[in-house]
């Protein structure tokens, strides 16, 4: 479950703050558009965050997630999408 405490990490100057409850934070990166989609289920361990990612809406507005990794705790996961926005912000870098 995330505590208000935990919840102070999404920057509403960074985050478009789309929903927020005890087990789900639902957040949209200002700087690359890309939505996140953070569950909380405490099994199999509390403090378990699971991290899902959409770069984009679709047509319909809906949101199309696909599992991006875990955090153990909400703020270990803000750092991980800020530091995924620096990488595509950066450019991606070519495999050889």
């Amino acid at each position: 479950m995330f505590s208000s405490e935990d919840l102070k990490y999404l920057d509403p100057k960074y985050f478009n703050i789309i929903a927020v409850n005890e087990y789900d934070v639902t957040i949209q990166s200002y700087n690359t558009g890309h939505y996140w989609y953070l569950h909380n289920p405490e099994y199999p361990e509390k403090g378990t965050v699971i991290i899902f990612h959409s770069h984009h809406a679709d047509r319909k507005g809906r949101i199309r997630y696909h599992m991006h990794g875990r955090a153990n705790t909400l703020r270990q996961a803000v750092r991980s999408i800020r530091g995924h926005d620096q990488w595509q912000m950066n450019g991606r870098k070519k495999s050889n």
